[in-house]
């Protein structure tokens, strides 16, 4: 049995086109470009964030008449930052290269600091900063034990 883990996040999207330049735009270095428009693989460090045609990644899951891509689907992808600041630079970039800013950032109940967009799909991204939670020089999230 292998040691479990989280090698990528598959997003289900309309537009592949659109979709490559938003993650692009975001920051994300796109890999392995030969896949053309059919799937798209972006280096996020530890996970690769995938992008595929939301029909056909529906049928090959077996959830084509389940889809519903206008409801909150129960997950957010986290963006972890070092500071409040850095938190409103991501948010203010993600605005200016299409994303839909979904809650502003503001302090947590938790002691932190959050906001939140949607990107042209509708995948919600929580930008944070939470206290206990340190982000490493090259961009991993180190979580306590």
């Amino acid at each position: 049995m292998s040691t479990a883990r989280l090698t990528a996040i598959t997003l289900g999207v309309a537009d592949m086109r659109a979709s490559i330049a938003f993650y692009g735009k975001l920051g994300f270095q796109r890999r392995l470009r030969a896949t053309g428009e059919e799937v798209a693989f972006f280096a996020t460090g530890a996970t690769v964030l995938m992008l595929y045609p939301v029909d056909q990644l529906a049928a090959e899951a077996g959830l084509v008449d389940l889809r519903r891509p206008d409801l909150f689907r129960g997950v957010t992808l986290a963006w972890n930052c070092v500071t409040a600041e850095e938190v409103d630079a991501v948010l203010a970039n993600a605005i200016d290269v299409g994303a839909r800013l979904v809650k502003p950032a503001q302090a947590t109940n938790y002691g932190g600091y959050a906001g939140y967009f949607a990107d042209p799909d509708g995948h919600v991204w929580e930008v944070v900063t939470a206290p206990g939670l340190a982000v490493s020089k090259d961009g991993q999230l180190h979580v306590p034990e």
